[in-house]
């Protein structure tokens, strides 16, 4: 199954390993250091204010869609194989 996560980006659920609300990842240390490691990654879907960040096999995609809501299409999903 696939997830829509901005702009016009699907990406597989089981490719995701972590959704994260961008706000609380700001003032961490760790996650700075992760995305100086990994900058050549990082994919910007926002035009204007990031609200979440999808963390996948091989990208990192900085989403205009809150984390909740990322969390919610993804259950939902999930329920929909079974």
């Amino acid at each position: 199954m696939y997830i829509h996560i901005g702009e016009d980006l699907n990406i597989r659920l089981k490719d995701i390993i972590a959704i994260l609300d961008k706000d609380s990842t700001e003032n961490s240390e760790s996650m700075e250091e992760f995305f100086q490691y990994h900058q050549k990654e990082v994919i910007n879907l926002s035009k204007k204010r990031t609200k979440s960040i999808v963390i996948t096999v091989d990208k990192i995609y900085l989403s205009p869609i809150a984390s909740g809501t990322l969390k919610k299409r993804s259950s939902q999903m999930y329920l929909q194989e079974f």
